[in-house]
Formats: C-alpha cells, structure tokens, sequence
C-alpha cells in the first residue's frame, strides 16, 4: 500500500511538473534609450533624453519607463538587474508575473545603437538569437524562444533601413507588439519577413511608454484574442494620455 501511494505522489508531481512547464511563457522587450543627439526626435529634456544613461532616461526609469513601470506594478515582481552586459545593452532586468507562469526580460541599449536594437528585435522576432536565464534551477528562454517580442523607442526606421536574419527559423508562433510612432507603416516589411504576428501597433505618432505595453501583457497572459488585447492597448493609452478611446483605438491596431 505505501509503495502504491508513493507512486501516485510521483505521478501527481510528475504532472505538475509538466504542466508549470507548459504554462511557462517568456516575453523580450527591446527598448531603445530616448536619445536627444543621437536619435531624430524632438528633444526631451536633457536627463530624460541622454540615451548613455539608464538612471533617468524616459523609456527606461522615468516613471512610465519599462524598468520603473513594470517593477512598481502590483502584478509583477522584480527579480533582477545586470549592468552592462555587452552588445550595446546597458541593463538587462528579469521580472515575473505574480499570478502566473510568465517572466519577463527587458533590455535597455544605448540609445546611440538604436538601429541594433531594431535588428535584435526582428531577429528575434524571427526565432533567431536564443537567451537562456537560469532562475531557480529553472532555464528560461527568450530572444527567438520568447513567445512575445517587443520594441519599445523611437521608430529608427524612418530615418534608415536594416538588414539581417529575418527569415524565421522555425514555424513557432511569435507575437509582436512595436510602441513606436507609425511602426505599421515602417515595420510592416519586416514583419512580413520574419513572419511573427503584429499584436499591438501603431499608425500615428504616440508616446512609446510602458503602460501601453503592460495592459497589452495582461490580456495577453489570460490569452485573450487578438482583438482584445489590442482593445487593452486602447484603453491604456486613453487612460493616460486622455485622448479619447475612440482616437486610442485608430492610433493602436492589431494584424497587418
């Protein structure tokens, strides 16, 4: 009898284990420093727009910035931070959602590299440039592996194009979501290329911050379709920019 119940506890665990590791989702966000010398945007205040300097740059630690944002919402805990970790990145932070399997990992580059940060974004989105993050004896993946990219910045590519890997590797399911002025119109090709899904972007200019981003995440996490996550993006946007909902929902679109 006690051989038996041994069993079934090692089956039972056997299951759990499996299912954590199958509810297990990862998302990379690729975030462009706003940079007032370095990047063709309308200057910011000076310490908000030196894009050397993750401390207090716009996108990053201000207080709708992707870092500060995510790590002062009650739905996200902060695990960790690392500085300088080559390839233009100046932080890299890890954060998990509380009431679910899914870890994020957020990439500040220096705001002067700001078309790498573009082609890590697609590459990326097209499967290629794996991260693994070893948390707790557990490997998490992300660049390629993630199931969710995202740019968030200045839209580089009205001013230059990129070349790189953007045929995707494999015919994992990728979605996109691109917070930057316009990116319909300037990812769309690439996209197109890389063959993930445009969840969340834009066709007008707009305010890349991170509120945006972490209501898009939220219906994405309970799965939600595509529509409706966009329809959280919208109401996001009007919440803090008072735009309208109906202006939100033109600006904020989803599918190609």
């Amino acid at each position: 009898m006690k051989s038996r119940v041994s069993y079934i506890i090692f089956l039972f665990t056997l299951i759990t284990v499996a299912q954590k590791k199958d509810d297990l989702k990862t998302i990379h966000v690729f975030v462009a420093l706003c940079d007032n010398v370095n990047q063709g945007i309308v200057p910011v205040p000076s310490k908000l727009g030196n894009g050397q300097d993750v401390k207090s740059n716009l996108y990053w630690s201000a207080l709708y910035g992707v870092k500060t944002y995510f790590k002062n919402s009650e739905d996200w805990t902060f695990i960790s931070s690392e500085k300088n970790i080559g390839n233009h990145v100046l932080e890299r932070v890890l954060l998990k959602h509380n009431t679910s399997n899914t870890f994020l990992l957020a990439d500040a580059y220096d705001g002067k590299y700001i078309k790498q940060t573009i082609i890590d974004f697609l590459e990326a989105s097209a499967g290629r440039n794996p991260i693994a993050v070893v948390y707790k004896a557990q490997t998490l993946k992300f660049g390629g592996k993630a199931q969710l990219l995202s740019y968030i910045g200045h839209d580089g590519l009205m001013e230059f194009d990129v070349e790189g890997n953007f045929k995707p590797l494999n015919d994992d399911e990728r979605d996109a979501i691109i917070l930057a002025c316009i990116s319909k119109d300037f990812f769309k090709p690439y996209l197109q290329k890389t063959k993930a899904n445009p969840l969340v972007w834009t066709t007008g200019l707009m305010a890349p911050e991170a509120y945006t981003l972490k209501w898009a995440i939220d219906g994405w996490i309970l799965n939600e379709s595509d529509t409706e996550i966009r329809e959280r993006a919208a109401k996001a946007y009007h919440h803090y920019q008072k735009c309208g909902l109906k202006g939100a929902k033109g600006l904020l679109v989803t599918g190609f």
